[in-house]
């Protein structure tokens, strides 16, 4: 079996104003993509997700360019069967052939952002494509899948103090989820005013609904040890992302001055930022994006270290349907594998990408069985929203 093609394509997806949210990112009037497509020989196709950003344009015309022009080069005519050595090949660039032989990285010096997100992209194709010729779900290749299903929490949460309860209450409603996620952070101008929309939630949710914090970063080490304090009855989930990803060390100051979880990764890019999330204490839950990590073959070394250290996987899944399947399989084959994260906001690369559906019923997803990533990608929707 061998490559016969590999193409990413830019997929920019309007949302229309009434379904769009603002958060410190800004208005959120597109959902966007790079969608990888590797065909073989023999004429089986795998598709994959990559993304810099979350949700938003990011840099989407940057990832196609090096996905067509560096890394589609390297695979063209190479087993999609190797994804380690490939996965190897992308990362190290030029010196691939010294990290093959001699066990260690020799990584280029891009070795974070747009050239780990590219290969995320490539990666989950070629996990894809593998499934498909074994006509095997990737949770089996995994090493199987923990249960059938897994608990899902509905992210979302940007109403004011008035309107919080009742906005996280209709979440639950509508998939009977026993888990939800609020924004926080700078949006509320101090911690203080997030402080009483998280009050404000928990009252309208009762003891009974587990209750997670995202701050997107936004915090000062001083201000989140504060809002901490201002929360530590409310019984937090966990606080995701107080400070900056560039401040681990401040990250883990804060976990360590407060008895309220905290979970952090959707801004790392490889094993080596989750291993030092670990040695430094800073969190307590990893949260790999399988769009921007590396994907599947990078997250389930993430998921390793996060089981030797003791700490939960719950991936970042804000995503297209790709990225999102990818990271039910790493969660369902992961020992640290713990709840699913299930978008409440405008997500159409979701809900009309896959000619399938991801629905939430009690509080569970299915885990798919379906070969491969178990996504039937719809190349007319792809097509309609492709920027040349």
């Amino acid at each position: 079996m061998k490559i016969k093609s590999v193409l990413a394509r830019w997929l920019h997806v309007p949302i229309p104003y009434e379904q769009q949210h603002v958060s410190d990112f800004g208005r959120v009037a597109s959902f966007d993509c790079v969608l990888v497509r590797i065909e073989t020989a023999c004429g089986l196709v795998g598709y994959g997700e990559a993304k810099e950003e979350v949700g938003s344009e990011g840099n989407s015309q940057a990832l196609v360019a090096l996905i067509n022009e560096k890394y589609a080069p390297a695979l063209v005519g190479e087993d999609p069967r190797d994804i380690s050595r490939l996965w190897e090949v992308m990362y190290n660039g030029c010196r691939a052939h010294y990290a093959l032989a001699e066990g260690h990285v020799f990584p280029i010096l891009g070795r974070r952002g747009v050239s780990v997100s590219a290969i995320s992209g490539v990666d989950l194709a070629l996990w894809d494509i593998l499934g498909k010729s074994l006509g095997a779900p990737v949770w089996r290749l995994l090493g199987g899948r923990k249960a059938e299903r897994m608990p899902a929490y509905a992210s979302g949460g940007w109403a004011d103090e008035a309107g919080i309860g009742r906005q996280l209450m209709g979440y639950v409603e509508r998939g009977g989820f026993k888990a939800v996620k609020m924004r926080v952070g700078v949006i509320d101008g101090d911690p203080v005013s997030s402080a009483r929309r998280v009050r404000a939630a928990r009252e309208a949710l009762g003891p009974g609904i587990g209750l997670a914090c995202d701050a997107h970063g936004t915090y000062t080490v001083a201000q989140a040890k504060r809002f901490c304090r201002l929360v530590e009855d409310e019984n937090l989930m966990w606080f995701e992302e107080p400070v900056t990803a560039d401040d681990k060390r401040g990250m883990a100051e804060v976990r360590a001055s407060s008895s309220v979880p905290i979970a952090a990764g959707e801004s790392e890019f490889n094993r080596f930022d989750f291993r030092d999330l670990a040695e430094l204490r800073a969190a307590d839950v990893f949260q790999p994006d399988l769009a921007i990590c590396g994907g599947i073959t990078e997250a389930m070394r993430i998921g390793a270290i996060a089981s030797a250290f003791n700490l939960r996987l719950a991936p970042h899944l804000w995503t297209g349907a790709l990225a999102f399947a990818a990271g039910l399989h790493v969660s369902a084959a992961s020992p640290a594998g713990w709840i699913l994260e299930y978008s409440l906001g405008a997500n159409p690369l979701l809900h009309e990408l896959a000619e399938e559906t991801f629905t939430v019923v009690d509080g569970m997803l299915d885990i798919p069985d379906r070969p491969g990533l178990g996504v039937t990608v719809s190349e007319a929707f792809a097509q309609r929203h492709a920027i040349a």
